[in-house]
């Protein structure tokens, strides 16, 4: 196997901003406020959600440049819990980094990738059937999300330099896309009186439907709360993901911690101004039944007319085609540093004639396309997000342990706001984890179940792992 030093370290803070804030803009952004505005019922508490999202975002991040300018090198947060808690947990993660969290992500931004496309080319819709065995079926959608994945998987292999400047010119373009239509939709939609109706009850907490608003009883507020923050903390989340090619970063105990906390900041202002843009071009009624939830293709319309909402829809395109492509880049590098601790695929431990772990890239290619074909955008937020909180709240506890543990290792970065913002973070994520897995257990359950199935594997390869060291001494 490559040792992860054969990495060539060709990744900028420029381009190590445009990673997080491309990691983080996808397709979350121009659909999930439909099914939070649903659970909420007004605008005020939509915008206090997208804060709080924001604020433990750029709390984690703070947070993460302790770690990562600790453990400068690839792998990432599966490095820092390795590091914190030993292997089982570091495989723990690892194993559901690769069977749920990297790729069931990159599945579900690809399919929202080819919900948009559709709406240029209606016959790439998830309606399109092209195959169908008693109730399972595959449409166009789907394998035009797939189609997706493996070309960029195969671009990636070519060498770190290609997808890293795929990364930074589609990040820059989606921000534009983004500053864009917060800057003329505020200018077209500032003299109307959607803004002021939907400021109206602004912070009612209640379940809209299309019979109206209704209110919660008991405790089904907190089940509320946690769903209508799945869709905002996914669209919020992969900002870690430049940790995991560190490897690849120059200066990385510098460059890492800045650019997640420029990549999170950047990407909360804008999501902010964006729900705004929103508030102010469409009733809450038309925000929340959106027709498949393309709140920005709506409100595009309402702004700028039919070839407004055409250029919105191929900028959204973009945005997510970058998504994928950041997801697809970092992900295999994980891989790559696992199989270095015999804890996955030998031949993801090799890097190609590019310098890259091709090997790695494959497999991740295949298992998110198998993901494509198994469900719907919704369904694949809410297996993902659970399993991505409960390794958030692992990781950012490390923080502690390692100050116990290995005082004495260097920290040219430390956490800001120790320990209060940290455990801040701890206690949000754990709230809403345990609200979700209460009242949402129809996905909950099954991830945790995922986890869970990487011990019977760890302890298998642990085995395997010994074995052959023991033959090796022979």
């Amino acid at each position: 196997m490559t040792d992860e030093n054969d990495y060539k370290r060709n990744v900028s803070l420029l381009d190590a901003t445009m990673f997080v804030a491309g990691a983080m803009i996808g397709s979350g952004i121009f659909i999930v406020s439909a099914d939070m505005i649903r659970n909420v019922g007004s605008s005020g508490w939509l915008i206090l959600l997208w804060c709080l999202t924001g604020l433990v975002t750029i709390i984690g991040a703070l947070s993460y440049g302790e770690l990562s300018g600790m453990f400068p090198k690839a792998g990432g947060q599966y490095t820092y819990i390795r590091e914190a808690f030993g292997k089982k947990m570091g495989f723990l993660y690892g194993w559901s980094f690769f069977s749920v969290i990297q790729t069931g992500t990159i599945a579900a931004v690809g399919v929202a990738f080819s919900k948009f496309a559709a709406y240029l080319f209606p016959s790439l819709g998830e309606d399109h059937i092209l195959l169908q065995f008693s109730s399972f079926t595959i449409s166009a959608a789907q394998i035009l999300t797939i189609v997706l994945i493996i070309g960029l998987t195969a671009i990636n292999t070519l060498g770190v330099n290609h997808g890293k400047n795929i990364q930074t010119v589609v990040t820059i373009a989606k921000l534009c896309s983004l500053i864009g239509l917060i800057g003329f939709g505020f200018y077209f939609g500032a003299n109307g009186n959607v803004w002021h109706q939907n400021w109206q009850n602004a912070f009612s907490f209640r379940k809209l439907s299309l019979d109206g608003f209704s209110n919660y009883s008991g405790f089904a507020v907190f089940g509320a709360f946690a769903a209508a923050m799945v869709g905002s903390l996914f669209s919020s989340d992969s900002w870690h993901t430049i940790a995991f090619i560190a490897g690849e970063v120059k200066k990385p105990e510098r460059n890492i911690g800045l650019s997640l906390v420029l990549g999170t900041i950047i990407v909360t202002a804008l999501y902010l101004l964006v729900n705004f843009v929103y508030l102010s071009a469409l009733p809450l009624k038309e925000i929340a039944f959106a027709k498949n939830d393309r709140i920005a293709i709506d409100a595009s319309s309402r702004l700028f007319g039919l070839t407004g909402t055409r250029i919105m829809a191929i900028l959204i395109m973009i945005s997510t085609f970058g998504c994928v492509n950041g997801l697809i880049i970092t992900g295999a590098r994980v891989y790559h540093t696992m199989a270095h601790d015999g804890l996955f695929l030998k031949k993801a431990g090799v890097l190609n004639k590019n310098s890259v772990p091709a090997n790695g890239l494959w497999i991740q290619c295949f298992w998110a396309s198998i993901l494509c074909l198994s469900g719907h955008y919704g369904d694949l937020l809410d297996y993902v997000i659970f399993v991505v909180l409960l390794f958030y709240i692992i990781t950012i506890s490390g923080i502690f342990k390692l100050r116990k543990t290995q005082p004495n290792l260097a920290r040219p970065y430390k956490a800001i706001g120790y320990p209060v913002l940290p455990i801040i973070y701890i206690i949000v994520a754990s709230v809403i984890s345990i609200s979700l897995f209460i009242y949402k257990p129809k996905f909950t359950w099954p991830g945790l179940f995922i986890v869970l199935l990487g011990l019977p594997i760890y302890s298998y390869l642990n085995k395997k792992k010994l074995s052959n060291e023991s033959l090796q001494k022979v």
